[in-house]
């Protein structure tokens, strides 16, 4: 089932671009930061098409505190999908209690990094033990279930480092963190060493592209698809417009396509 949700991660999920051993984790309600996608993912694979993943997030879903899923189902952003799909569980928003947290409703306790602290000091102890080894290739060492927990509970340096993950999962957790600020994204958006798919998913994020230093910064990219850095030509400034016109690391096509801007605002 939808239930509405929206994330890079999430929607990951929904193509079906997720290995089964990463879906089985998500099933347990260990792959989610917060409260919002635990229950959207657990939604989402109720329905999977392997019956072992859908029975355990059936399973999973009977186990969630059902005072906890109330008081949830009573903010404001949860969306009517999700309300109703446990309305007709007889799960009813409680209005009583306001919920602020975030957290998932369904602790795991399968996580060996649940955290900043926890996630630095294995980070700092493997590096520690070898002074030519950077947190990078630390963090690179690790299994994909505990970089992806980084990607979404870490800090901003190590989701700065996850970004560039060969791996698109663990890259598109950092995209989902709640930790993640503008700021991170505006430097994500720069980057010249990550991959379309990521680049892709900056510039086709609603909220992200508002940002105007979002969408200058993925028009200079040279790595972000010419057919996504041309949408964004005409919210340019003349002098943003003018350097992408004559800059030659940009894709052939972009800088073609500033140049005709230009000409045109010169008539």
């Amino acid at each position: 089932m939808d239930a509405g949700v929206r994330s890079p991660l999430i929607d990951l999920f929904r193509r079906g671009e997720v290995a089964s051993d990463i879906r089985m984790l998500a099933a347990q309600g260990a792959m989610a930061p917060r409260a919002h996608e635990q229950l959207a993912l657990l939604l989402l694979l109720a329905d999977d098409q392997d019956p072992q993943i859908a029975s355990t997030a059936a399973a999973t879903i009977d186990r969630l505190p059902r005072d906890s899923v109330s008081r949830f189902l009573a903010r404001k952003d949860v969306p009517q999908p999700m309300v109703q799909f446990f309305a007709a569980r007889g799960i009813e928003p409680d209005t009583s209690v306001l919920e602020e947290s975030d957290k998932p409703l369904l602790e795991t306790g399968d996580a060996p990094i649940a955290g900043d602290v926890v996630a630095d000091d294995v980070v700092a102890d493997d590096a520690a033990a070898d002074e030519n080894v950077t947190p990078s290739l630390v963090l690179s060492g690790l299994p994909i279930i505990d970089r992806m927990k980084l990607a979404m509970r870490g800090t901003r340096e190590q989701r700065s480092q996850l970004i560039r993950d060969s791996n698109k999962l663990v890259a598109v957790a950092v995209l989902s963190s709640p930790k993640l600020m503008e700021t991170e994204v505006e430097n994500f958006a720069r980057m010249a060493n990550l991959t379309e798919d990521v680049l892709r998913i900056i510039g086709t994020n609603r909220a992200w592209v508002k940002n105007y230093n979002v969408v200058s910064a993925l028009t200079r990219n040279p790595k972000t698809p010419p057919a996504l850095a041309m949408n964004f030509l005409q919210r340019l400034n003349e002098r943003d417009l003018k350097r992408l016109a004559t800059d030659r690391n940009v894709a052939e096509p972009v800088r073609l396509a500033a140049k005709k801007f230009v000409s045109k605002a010169l008539r």
